[in-house]
Order: structure tokens, then sequence, then C-alpha cells
């Protein structure tokens, strides 16, 4: 793919624990950036959420979802109807006991041009990662979207 240049935007946002709430505003950010040219689309870490971890609580792993949930569905449907790439981070729950800091790479027409699963996980005060995530297994990638190929 040749060089070229796109615009990029990197939402970030006020959050609270209210997963429905966050989504919407999510998408009236999207929404926005796309209407100002945007083509490649960042949310923020964890999106749906508060960054929670802060503290060590079992009670938001309710927060996590599965794969091609929530999360996947309105930005799948979203990143086709406005024609730009949404990179989606979300708590990712793979089964009982493994959890991921991962993001969905959707593609322009909608759909999944990659996955990502965070690899370091901190572990320092006010960033309890480890207590939640599972280290990713899926490597660091170059992924190729009809916009351009992301390196993450």
């Amino acid at each position: 793919m040749p060089k070229r240049k796109y615009k990029i935007a990197v939402i970030q946002l006020n959050l609270n624990d209210v997963a429905e709430n966050n989504l919407k505003k999510c998408i009236s950010w999207v929404r926005d950036a796309a209407g100002k040219g945007a083509e490649v689309i960042l949310l923020p870490e964890l999106y749906s959420s508060h960054y929670f971890c802060q503290s060590e609580d079992v009670d938001n792993f309710a927060l996590a979802e599965p794969l091609y949930s929530t999360s996947f569905i309105a930005f799948s449907e979203l990143a086709k109807e406005l024609g730009v790439v949404i990179i989606v981070p979300f708590f990712e729950k793979r089964m009982a006991g493994i959890y991921h800091n991962s993001a969905y790479i959707i593609d322009t027409d909608g759909t999944e041009a990659g996955l990502y699963r965070k690899m370091h996980i901190p572990d320092d005060p006010h960033f309890y990662e480890k207590f939640y995530f599972t280290p990713g297994d899926l490597g660091f990638q170059a992924i190729e979207t009809k916009k351009g190929l992301l390196e993450l």
C-alpha cells in the first residue's frame, strides 16, 4: 500500500460505571470526529467504564464482556455507516478467570481487521492491572485496514 496521509482522532472523555451511557457518549464522539474528517478513530482505554484499575475490586469483573458482544456490534455498525476505522479498547472476558485488556480494530466495512490483547501489564500503585488482566497472547501486529497499516 502506498504511503498517504490520513486524519486520526484520539478520543478522551469523562467516563463512569454505566456502560450504556459510555457507549452512547463514545458513539456521539466518533460521529463528531468522522464529521470533522477523521478516518481512524481511537476510543479511550477500557472505554465502557472509568479506569477501574486504581483498586483491586472483584466487582469490576462484571464490567467485562465476551468477544463480539455489545462493543463489537455497536462499533462495527458505526464504522460501516461512517466509512472509518475504529479502534475499540475493551475489557475482554475470554473465559472464567481469563480476562484481557483488548482492542478491536474495526475496518471501514464493519469487519474485524484485527484484535489486540495488551501484553505489558503494569502493577504499580494505582495501576493494579495484573489483578484484572492476563497478558496478551497475540503478539505485536501490523494490521492492514482500508485506511492504512496500523502497528500495534
